[in-house]
This record gives structure tokens, C-alpha cells and sequence, in this order.
């Protein structure tokens, strides 16, 4: 009797663990999916990405259905058309989705007079077979491509915190080893020494860069990256933002570069970040992440692993990541500041805040 009995609860063991049915087309599809995952508490636009890959659309479309709720919200003030204006008061957009099975990415940078930009970086994705577009001609191409523009992406908000910022004499801001330092410019280069060292001459700047911590925070410098994980298992990841607020004009941060704000490999799961995109995009931290999974890390060591990198060489930088594997164990990891990320599943009747301390 017990013969018999073991390796039937074996089996419902398995089954419960790995609930797999089989599709019209003859495709697996895993119960434990569909997936999506934010970074912060982003409901709206989880629920729009949960209602499209529940509805047995790819991630792809998905992560841009989620992406472009929180363009229209303009979640966080940081998020779409209207927020986070640069040093001359305008908007721009920064965009990207990647397909983890095909490991395609479509990107869109400082673009300017388009509000949809993450619909943009999947046009670039379809359409072209190039990686990223940029300024002007990334907004011609979107308008050419038959989304709506030229638009203002400026907004009452943005004009009111940008004239605030000027009447405080342009601070803080981004620059640094610049006179004059305590006004809004025309900024020169700081006055340069050479040192003797080992009788080779080094060129050094005069002057210490205030600390980043005060320009970056969460409602200054925010990026919606997501991940979603479809019915067939197949993951995409996307992110959408209008970048650092002040930002000074034509920087770029690390929202459509692909391994640093998000990066997505089906066999081996996804990752999402938000923070301090000069300094992460220095790291590449999802990529780290996701070859760390890749190579059998789980995913909570992996996310503390790749923000453990950042850290040990900028100690102030704010930051943080999302790590989901190929089965949807997700955990996340963060430095400087309290972090939330937003996770709907087939487990839950609505979307779940995680809340990850640094």
C-alpha cells in the first residue's frame, strides 16, 4: 500500500510545483505564468500589462502596454511627457524594450516633441533593424512611423519646477569643476595644475563635485522598468522616462541602454533597475544580473551581487534591481534608499508591493 501511495503524492508534488497544460498549438504553457513585474508601486500600469499577457498577448506587447500607462499617468512626475524638465526647460524621452527570445532591442534617447516613447523603441525594434535612435531624428522617425507629434512635452508642472530651479540659481545641478559654480552659467572649466608624479605629469581638476545623493532621488530621477514573463514563458523587458530632473541638455541615462536599466534572456529570466542611471550604467547591472542567474545564482544573491559592484566603488550612489529567473522567483536588492517593486501573478488577485530595505 504505501508502495503505491508514494509515488502518487510524488507526482502531485511535481504537479503543484510544475503545473503545466499544453496549448492549442501544441506549446507548454506553465500555470505560474503570466508574470509582470515594476520597479516601484506602479499599480496602474502592472494591471495594464497584467490585462494584456492574461489576454494571451506576447511579453512584448505587454511590457508596452504597461509602459504606456505609465507614460499617459506620468507615474512619479518622472515618467512620460511633463515632468523632469533640463536645464532649459524642456521634456525629453528616454525608451527601450528588449525580446528575450530574440534578444532584439529597440531604443529611443533625448527624444524630443513624442510622448509615446516606448511605443517609439518598439517601432525602432520592428522596423529597423538598428539598436537606438536618438534626438530629432528618433522623433522624426516615430511621426514617420505614424505616431501622434510634433507635441510640447513641457507641462504648467514642469514650467512651475523649472522656473523655481532658476530662481535659485540653477541648483543643484549637474555640473561640476566649472565657474561659476553658484549660478545658472555660461559655465568655463575650472583653472587645471599639472602634478609630478614619478616625473610623469598628471593633469588634474581643481574643485570637489557635490555629492550625487542630493540630485537623485525617487521622485527626481525615476524610470518605470519592466518585466513580463508570458504565458508560453517567453520574456521582454521595457523602460520608459524623461530622465534627471536639470539634467543638462542631451545627457543620457542608462533607461534605453540595454543591460543597464533592463536586460532579458528567456532561458535564463530578467532583470529590472532604477536609480542613478550615470553611475549604473556604468556597471551594466541587469546584464551582471542576469548571466549571474544564468550561471545558477538565485536570484535574491544575484540582485545583491550586481548593487554590491556598484557600491564598493560609489558608496552615495542611490540604486536598485529587480532580479525575476526563468521560473518567476523574483527578489530585488537596493542601496541608499528604500526601494518598492510591484509584481502581479497568477497567484494573486491584484498586484503585490514588495518593499526591499537597503
Amino acid at each position: 500500500m504505501t508502495n503505491r501511495i508514494l509515488p502518487f503524492i510524488t507526482l502531485v508534488f511535481l504537479s503543484t510545483l510544475f503545473s503545466i497544460v499544453i496549448g492549442d498549438d501544441g506549446v507548454a504553457i506553465s500555470e505560474q505564468y503570466p508574470l509582470v513585474v515594476s520597479t516601484w508601486p506602479f499599480k496602474e500600469a502592472v494591471r495594464a500589462a497584467w490585462r494584456a499577457v492574461d489576454g494571451n498577448h506576447s511579453a512584448v506587447d505587454a511590457v508596452v502596454e504597461g509602459c504606456s500607462a505609465c507614460e499617459e499617468l506620468r507615474c512619479d512626475g518622472t515618467v512620460g511627457p511633463g515632468g523632469s524638465p533640463d536645464e532649459n526647460g524642456e521634456t525629453t524621452i528616454d525608451a527601450l524594450i528588449m525580446n528575450g527570445v530574440t534578444m532584439e532591442v529597440g531604443a529611443v534617447a533625448a527624444m524630443r516633441f513624442v510622448k509615446d516613447g516606448i511605443r517609439a523603441a518598439k517601432l525602432v525594434m520592428q522596423h529597423t533593424k538598428h539598436t537606438l535612435l536618438v534626438g530629432e531624428k528618433a522623433s522624426a522617425f516615430a511621426i514617420a512611423m505614424g505616431l501622434p507629434g510634433p507635441d510640447n512635452l513641457s507641462s504648467a508642472d514642469s514650467i512651475r519646477k523649472w522656473s523655481t530651479w532658476k530662481e535659485n540659481h540653477c541648483q543643484p545641478n549637474f555640473w561640476k569643476d566649472v565657474v561659476p559654480s553658484d549660478s545658472c552659467g555660461p559655465y568655463h572649466a575650472k583653472a587645471r595644475i599639472d602634478v609630478k608624479e614619478g616625473g610623469c605629469s598628471t593633469r588634474y581638476l581643481m574643485g570637489v563635485a557635490e555629492p550625487r545623493s542630493s540630485l537623485v532621488g525617487p521622485h527626481n530621477h525615476d524610470t518605470i522598468s519592466m518585466a513580463v514573463i508570458d504565458k508560453r514563458g517567453h520574456v521582454a523587458v521595457g523602460t520608459s522616462t524623461n530622465g534627471a530632473t536639470y539634467k543638462i541638455p542631451g545627457r543620457v541615462g542608462d533607461g534605453p541602454i540595454a543591460g543597464s536599466s533592463a536586460y532579458a534572456v528567456t532561458d535564463s529570466g530578467a532583470c529590472v533597475a532604477t536609480g542613478d542611471g550615470d553611475i549604473m550604467m556604468r556597471f551594466l547591472p541587469c546584464y551582471q544580473v542576469v548571466e549571474s542567474m544564468r550561471l545558477g545564482m538565485e536570484p535574491r544573491l544575484a540582485a545583491k551581487d550586481a548593487i554590491s559592484r556598484i557600491a564598493r566603488k560609489f558608496p552615495d550612489f542611490l540604486g536598485a534591481v529587480v532580479a525575476i529567473n526563468k521560473n518567476g522567483v523574483h527578489a530585488g536588492a537596493c542601496h541608499g534608499w528604500t526601494f518598492e517593486y510591484s509584481v502581479r501573478s497568477p497567484a494573486t488577485d491584484d498586484v503585490e508591493v514588495f518593499t526591499v530595505l537597503p
